[in-house]
């Protein structure tokens, strides 16, 4: 009679085994790979967010269609700039692999970095210069735009952010 009652227990804790290896797997293979962050800091402030939705082509380019959507698309987390501060923009170690660039109110960098995060100069980010004139103006707002570029012609993923100037 004991060893039936032994044998009983050593089955019960078997059967709950399997049923957790079960729910572990179960509960793993249901998890999405996380999308890669973006983050912006200016002085002790810092925003950071996943990629801008339909900006995301999961490790692939995003299509024609998608990048001009993307670069038209506004907002994003919102973060206040004094005149003459610098912003620090930083992606993740994989963006920084595939290389990346910041536009603000028009192209900030010269060529993509492979730097895990840099810093701009605030008035540079509000510039903005009128393509038929040459002429430089600046905006009280901006949207940052982090593109992590692809292996073709365009970006994977693309995160957006809102710089206000404060007087």
């Amino acid at each position: 009679m004991t060893a039936a009652l032994i044998s009983w227990g050593k089955g019960r804790r078997a059967a709950a085994a399997i049923g957790a290896v079960s729910l572990g797997l179960v509960t793993l293979s249901a998890c999405e790979k996380p999308t890669a962050l973006a983050t912006v800091t200016v002085g002790s402030t810092t925003v950071t967010a996943e990629a801008t939705p339909g900006c995301d082509g999961n490790g692939e380019d995003l299509s024609r269609k998608e990048v001009a959507a993307c670069l038209t698309k506004k907002g994003g987390k919102t973060i206040t700039v004094h005149p003459g501060e610098q912003v620090r923009v930083g992606v993740d170690p994989e963006v920084a692999k595939s290389g990346w660039v910041v536009f603000g109110g028009g192209p900030v960098m010269r060529e993509p970095s492979k730097q895990t995060y840099r810093s701009f100069d605030a008035d540079t980010l509000f510039m903005q210069q009128n393509p038929q004139t040459g002429q430089t103006s600046y905006t009280k707002d901006v949207t940052l735009q982090v593109a992590e570029i692809g292996t073709g012609q365009g970006p994977k993923t693309m995160w957006h952010f809102t710089l206000k100037q404060k007087d």
